[in-house]
């Protein structure tokens, strides 16, 4: 789980399938030790992860990334921006179609997913 310790939330905002937020990263977290050491950079994985933690929390379960049908890192996002997320989904018998985007002036990064419960 990266939330609060490698990103906080700022104001929160959720309606009907959606969600949207600024978050925070930790400059000092270790992850940024090794990614990369000269020009710190979050790691394209932890965009994604972002995404399916906030939108666990949003429904107080737990996901399983299915499938992903796009996933765009648009530009480099470095622990000094503090992106808006927005999250939008919508939910059929079994699972949430999801598009997720980090923007910050400019699209940063773009992601249409599957995302399952997960009950274990």
């Amino acid at each position: 789980m990266l939330k609060t310790d490698f990103f906080t939330v700022h104001n929160l905002q959720s309606g009907e399938g959606t969600l949207s937020c600024t978050i925070t990263f930790n400059k000092a977290h270790k992850i940024f030790e090794g990614h990369f050491p000269q020009q710190p950079v979050v790691p394209g994985v932890c965009t994604i992860q972002i995404a399916k933690e906030l939108l666990e929390q949003q429904l107080n379960k737990k996901l399983f990334l299915r499938s992903t049908g796009q996933v765009k890192f648009l530009q480099l996002i470095t622990p000094d921006i503090n992106p808006d997320v927005f999250i939008n989904w919508k939910e059929n018998e079994k699972n949430y179609i999801v598009n997720a985007s980090l923007k910050k002036d400019a699209d940063l990064f773009k992601l249409t997913a599957t995302f399952e419960p997960y009950d274990k």
